[in-house]
């Protein structure tokens, strides 16, 4: 269990604590919104009104203690880049931040921070590789070029075996595990055969991964 701590307690920002503490973490939440922070008090460890772009009230938090800190700070860029330095400045290692515009991608990759996320763009990327690959459950990049995926097999794919999958020339496909009800096998070769309800991780390169997809949709 770790100790992470949430600066903006808007729908991301509240959504990503509630993850984490579902998760058995420990979560401070912290917004300058003395309604928000006594609304959702009782779902935090510990939930604090402080003006984050104070550098002066963040150091009172004792931030560098988390294992890492988002900074979940809506539409005000001012405000999640006076933040993101005072988080700097306060020597805090590992710092998540939201950005709301390539201008704001642009600033915090100047300041060095851990990680830049842009939900609404990762989530409708999600949503449109979910759309066209109906039956990709889930997909994990690795690089810009190699994913992780996790394929549902349905009706149309059972009884097929993994060297099927493996059949195309130079592909680098490889088989990871195989997952048929609340038991994974790891031991996968290509005489093993696939059952509809089974999920299949695969780890390849976009390339090759998009291939074996359009192969399953012309099925």
């Amino acid at each position: 269990m770790s100790h992470f701590s949430v600066i903006g307690l808007g729908k991301f920002g509240l959504t990503a604590s509630l993850e984490l503490i579902h998760m058995g973490h420990t979560v401070t939440g912290i917004d300058q919104s003395e309604k928000l922070v006594e609304q959702y008090a009782g779902e935090f460890t510990q939930c604090v009104v402080c003006d984050a772009s104070d550098e002066r009230a963040l150091k009172e938090l004792n931030l560098c203690q988390s294992e890492a800190v988002l900074v979940a700070i809506g539409e005000d860029m001012q405000a999640s880049l006076l933040c993101t330095l005072a988080l700097k400045n306060l020597g805090v290692a590992n710092i998540w931040v939201k950005a709301n515009s390539s201008a704001h991608h642009a600033i915090l990759s100047k300041l060095g921070v851990s990680k830049i996320i842009h939900p609404e763009e990762e989530m409708g990327a999600r949503v449109a590789q979910a759309l066209n690959y109906p039956m990709v459950n889930q997909y994990f990049p690795l690089n810009q070029s190699t994913f992780i995926v996790e394929l549902g097999i349905d009706l149309q794919l059972s009884g097929r075996k993994i060297g099927w999958l493996l059949k195309e020339r130079n592909s680098d496909i490889k088989p990871l595990t195989l997952r048929r009800d609340d038991y994974f096998n790891t031991e996968l070769t290509n005489d093993t055969e696939l059952r509809h309800g089974d999920s299949l991780v695969l780890l390849g390169s976009k390339t090759y991964l998009t291939k074996l997809a359009k192969r399953f949709r012309a099925l």
